[in-house]
């Protein structure tokens, strides 16, 4: 189906990244799969060739053009090439964490954070999940209580994308923990603050390359200038840029299963099965068609939402929307691919495998299916 959201401007940026993919990140992904981690020199790659802080202002080292079609863009190609999972570090930098220092930031903290978090040099997370709350982010215990000029924390969080790579993370506490929503506050942990420990790199199902990891807060002594935003207002914070969060990951759903359909495509056309290729049976002629109609609607309501978010119009609702249904249409895509591969489908040395244990995170990740359900849901007066 014909896109009508991009500009040559954006063709031109794809084909960038394109390049900068399959010269920086392809030749080691393997090896970061089996590592764990990517190296701290992606980011400083990225950030040199422009991929990182594009909307930042240029004063502050970005690109200066606030389009989230761009940050759409670098989401798809890392989904075309099958390198999700070592993106996953830079999608996350750029979508999800960079908001909050944008539109949160005073102007100190933006001339102390925003170049670094351009060039690379200072590498963001966001921590929210504790162990035992799941989405029931108010129920936190991870406590930051002012003396002086300092916030101590105490607490720790847990399923840290970026966890061990990053320098900044933006931590969700409670400055008055006799309070639940109202007692929320967001500061920012910097690498090297003493008593603040990253534990084990936990060992996932898919997503191999990408670190994520525990965080563990003892008496760690942050200063009042770290805190994120106005004391307090963390929950609200947060919701405001959910949304942004969740149609970034129903975007990379998408493409994900675009490029699980072209790869199957590719490998159904070649594989023979009783003297003819296992695409030419009725049965995967009619999955075929079903994945290719389901991806094409997606694929509409998806630019439709980044058009929305562009011009801010977008609502949590409509975000929410996209975010379960790209994502489960993302696992049911890959499966069924899976099952036209046959026995290779199961290898990994083959990208549909990788892409089948890499997508099973994308439906609890950022809001399970649930709980956008439950937003949907509650919008509705019932």
């Amino acid at each position: 189906m014909q896109r009508t959201i991009f500009t040559d401007e954006h063709d031109m940026f794809r084909e960038a990244f394109r390049q900068f993919v399959d010269k920086e990140i392809v030749p080691g992904f393997l090896q970061w799969e089996h590592d764990g981690i990517v190296p701290r020199e992606l980011f400083a790659a990225a950030g040199a060739s422009g991929f990182l802080g594009m909307d930042v202002p240029e004063a502050l080292g970005g690109g200066g053009v606030d389009d989230f079609r761009y940050n759409l863009i670098i989401g798809e190609e890392l989904q075309r090439s099958g390198t999700g999972g070592a993106g996953l570090g830079i999608t996350l930098h750029n979508d999800i964490c960079l908001p909050y220092f944008t539109s949160l930031c005073t102007d100190e903290q933006k001339e102390r954070w925003l170049p670094g978090i351009c060039s690379g040099e200072l590498i963001t997370a966001i921590a929210m999940t504790e162990p035992g709350i799941g989405s029931d982010l108010a129920s936190m215990g991870t406590t930051a209580i002012r003396d002086g000029d300092s916030y101590v924390v105490n607490g720790s969080k847990t399923f840290i994308t970026n966890g061990i790579n990053a320098d900044l993370v933006i931590t969700a506490v409670k400055t008055d923990p006799s309070q639940r929503h109202k007692g929320m506050s967001l500061v920012v942990l910097e690498r090297g603050m003493e008593g603040f420990e990253r534990g084990r790199n936990l060992d996932k199902v898919g997503l191999h390359s990408q670190d994520t990891a525990e965080l563990f807060f003892t008496d760690v002594h942050v200063p009042v200038a770290n805190l994120l935003g106005t004391e307090g207002q963390g929950f609200v914070h947060l919701v405001r840029n959910l949304p942004q969060e969740r149609l970034s990951i129903a975007a990379s759903a998408v493409a994900a299963a675009e490029a699980a359909l072209g790869w199957t495509l590719e490998y159904v056309k070649e594989r023979k099965a009783f003297n003819q290729p296992v695409g030419s049976f009725q049965n995967s002629r009619f999955k075929l068609a079903e994945m290719r109609t389901e991806i094409d609607i997606a694929q509409a309501f998806v630019d439709r939402c980044i058009q929305g978010l562009n011009d801010g119009t977008l609502t949590a609702e409509e975000a929410a929307e996209a975010k379960w249904w790209c994502t489960e249409l993302q696992k049911r895509t890959v499966d069924t691919c899976v099952q036209l591969h046959g026995g290779y489908g199961y290898m990994l040395e083959y990208p549909i495998a990788r892409a089948y244990t890499d997508a099973r995170i994308t439906t609890i990740y950022g809001g399970t299916t649930e709980i956008m359900k439950e937003i949907i849901g509650r919008s509705l007066g019932v």
